[in-house]
């Protein structure tokens, strides 16, 4: 075992270097970037990109516009100090060399400072960083408290009505997107429309310093409930259908029967024979779930609850071209996942035992 966490330890550095490759050659054909967003800022321009659609809000600067410029928006300002904007951004050295550096510095992890906000990326990621693991770990655990008992409810009772009727309910719930189920919720309990019950928005009420430690407490579940469960919904029926599939394999293997023929309660041999064999899938999945959870829905869910925290933090950060928080994020997002796959080999031999990944691929 020890040889194969030792090669897939050595794959990250590969892969993540392809994947930091190919972003990176895809941004340098993405128009509107870092030195075109503070020509837009400088001149008081707003939406750096109502430039590629031909609007041009200052006639006086249409006036004294260059064709010889690269930049749509720098019309009017001097060759000198957009010199110095590439300079400042790095863009004065060629594609590949930048991309050395950036590798270069990312490895002793060196992720710079934000284009815009005058704060290194390093200490942006730890500032945001507790609101998405906020919302990833409560889902999964949400999810797993949930999603268990219903699918051995489910196996045990295969094919009855219960199933039927929870089977739809589940796929309908992992059919509803989470961003939509989000809406919802803010329209029924936050004071949309009907019930104002929880807080619109944020992780923490304003005087959150001045409340005793339960009521901080109850004031943060207070204020992750929706967020959790409109991140929760479509993780529901993954889980729930794998542990009623994992359990109603186990129930017809030969040594169920045996334990039946000797006289052992129905619940003594569904928990103390078929759980254990049957969870080892749906528990050594546990990493997997949790960062699929992570990834997938903290964007949309941050914005619409307005949480700040690194979804919402990436996507403003592509939107304004903050390049060392999109590559930053990027690589330590790749560096997770990458990460959390080799934890998952590692639980399921830790639950089972048997599995050798090294005789699978030798």
């Amino acid at each position: 075992m020890g040889a194969y966490i030792v090669r897939r330890l050595l794959l990250i550095i590969p892969t993540l270097l392809g994947i930091m490759l190919i972003n990176f050659a895809l941004v340098q054909f993405v128009p509107g970037g870092p030195v075109e967003q503070a020509i837009a800022r400088i001149q008081g321009g707003g939406d750096v990109f109502e430039g590629f659609s031909g609007t041009n809000n200052d006639a006086g600067a249409a006036d004294l516009s260059s064709n010889d410029s690269q930049y749509i928006g720098a019309r009017g300002l001097p060759p000198e100090f957009i010199a110095e904007l590439e300079a400042e951004f790095g863009f004065d050295k060629p594609p590949v060399e930048r991309f050395l550096n950036m590798i270069w510095n990312y490895m002793r992890f060196d992720f710079g400072e934000s284009y815009f906000r005058s704060i290194s990326v390093i200490d942006l990621i730890k500032e945001k960083l507790p609101v998405s693991i906020t919302l990833g770990l409560w889902s999964t655990l949400i999810a797993y408290l949930v999603s268990i008992p219903l699918g051995i409810r489910k196996a045990v009772r295969d094919g009855s009505r219960f199933d039927t009727w929870t089977s739809g309910a589940i796929i309908a719930a992992y059919a509803i997107p989470g961003f939509l189920f989000a809406i919802l919720l803010l329209v029924l309990f936050a004071g949309g429309s009907y019930w104002q019950i929880f807080p619109l928005r944020g992780l923490t009420s304003d005087n959150f310093d001045e409340l005793s430690t339960l009521g901080k407490v109850a004031d943060y579940f207070w204020h992750i409930t929706l967020p959790v469960l409109a991140s929760t919904i479509s993780a529901f029926a993954t889980l729930t259908l794998l542990t009623k599939n994992s359990f109603l394999d186990e129930i017809k293997k030969h040594y169920v029967m045996t334990a039946r023929a000797k006289g052992l309660s129905e619940s003594r041999v569904l928990y103390g024979h078929v759980f254990r064999n049957a969870m080892l899938i749906v528990i050594a999945g546990f990493p997997a779930v949790f960062i699929g959870v992570f990834f997938g829905g903290s964007l949309i869910i941050e914005t619409i609850f307005s949480l700040d925290g690194l979804g919402r933090l990436g996507f403003e950060a592509a939107v304004a071209r903050d390049y060392p928080i999109v590559f930053g994020t990027l690589f330590i997002f790749g560096l997770i996942g990458l990460i959390v796959g080799i934890l998952s080999d590692l639980m399921y031999v830790l639950v089972d035992p048997r599995i050798d990944f090294e005789r699978r691929e030798g």
